[in-house]
């Protein structure tokens, strides 16, 4: 009788054991998610339908009004179009450099080691760091970059009080500090490509220039469409090199016209310098929403390309 009771214990323990263990695997990934990802996330979306102010006790319930009158706030549109600046500034000259300096290391170099772990210290670095280093760098007064023009006799510029000179001395920053990231991402992809295709296209004639254009950007499009998106999320988020970089002083205003204060630094200057957490939460999902939206166009067009 023993045997028997036990039998079907012994098979339901096993199909629980065969079923069940894998959701308890990955279970504590989606309750670390829930707690630290998906509540925040829809706090916040709680908190934009409300009209929450930190110096206030209460908060009122007030719906779609923070998004309406966000539609009409000139800052937020100006921080809108420095965002979608800098990120064209930075993105586009960032992968070509990536791709570059990946063809170049995976070619048969001495010290190849060395440079593949050069490539990569500017990402380990502190941004915080950087970014005050680069304000110096172009500063107006005393700033390096406006030396070397002076050298080649062009007029010093003042790269803070512009909105294009401030767009470029960012994305610079941003370039120096992710081109080595993504160009050993592409240097991983380029070394699973099979040697035979570069045999064969050697074989028939095709120079180092034709076989990088017809080989190896070919078999690094899902590479490229991966690098993309995830530049595209990063510089739309980009906050900490513009809020550094007005001298290092920590101003979200980003300059003294706004000439540089992205969205993100908007944020922050409405939820931590103004205490508006309801008209800074819905700042922050039309940001998600804007980079949901600008992941899938681009990722449509790269995978059309990709097709093509």
């Amino acid at each position: 009788m023993t045997l028997a009771r036990s039998g079907p214990r012994r098979r339901w323990a096993y199909q629980l054991d065969v079923k069940g263990s894998p959701y308890f695997y990955i279970a504590p990934f989606f309750l670390l998610f829930g707690a630290v990802g998906m509540f925040p996330l829809l706090y916040t979306a709680y908190v934009s339908l409300t009209n929450w102010n930190l110096l206030e006790p209460t908060r009122h319930w007030v719906g779609l009004a923070n998004y309406a009158e966000l539609l009409t706030d000139d800052y937020f549109w100006n921080a809108l179009f420095n965002t979608v600046s800098i990120w064209l500034l930075s993105t586009v000259p960032q992968l070509l450099a990536a791709l570059f300096i990946a063809h170049m290391l995976n070619r048969s170099l001495r010290a190849r080691t060395f440079f593949r772990m050069g490539v990569l210290l500017p990402n380990v670095t502190s941004i915080v760091a950087v970014t005050i280093i680069f304000a110096q760098l172009f500063g107006r007064d005393f700033g390096m970059v406006n030396w070397a023009l002076d050298l080649v006799g062009l007029d010093p510029v003042d790269w803070q009080a512009g909105t294009l000179s401030s767009h470029i001395a960012i994305s610079l920053i941003v370039i120096w500090r992710w081109t080595g990231y993504n160009a050993l991402i592409y240097l991983a992809a380029m070394q699973t490509i099979p040697e035979h295709l570069y045999e064969a296209a050697t074989l028939d004639g095709a120079g180092q220039f034709t076989q990088f254009r017809k080989i190896t950007i070919p078999m690094l499009r899902p590479t490229i469409i991966f690098t993309a998106v995830v530049s595209t999320i990063g510089g739309f988020q980009i906050i900490a090199e513009p809020l550094l970089f007005q001298a290092g002083t920590g101003n979200p205003t980003g300059g003294s016209d706004r000439q540089f204060q992205t969205v993100g630094l908007y944020l922050y200057e409405q939820g931590f310098s103004l205490y508006k957490f309801g008209y800074a939460s819905a700042i922050a999902w039309t940001l998600c929403l804007i980079i949901v939206v600008m992941a899938l166009v681009n990722y449509s067009v790269t995978r059309r390309i990709r097709r093509s």
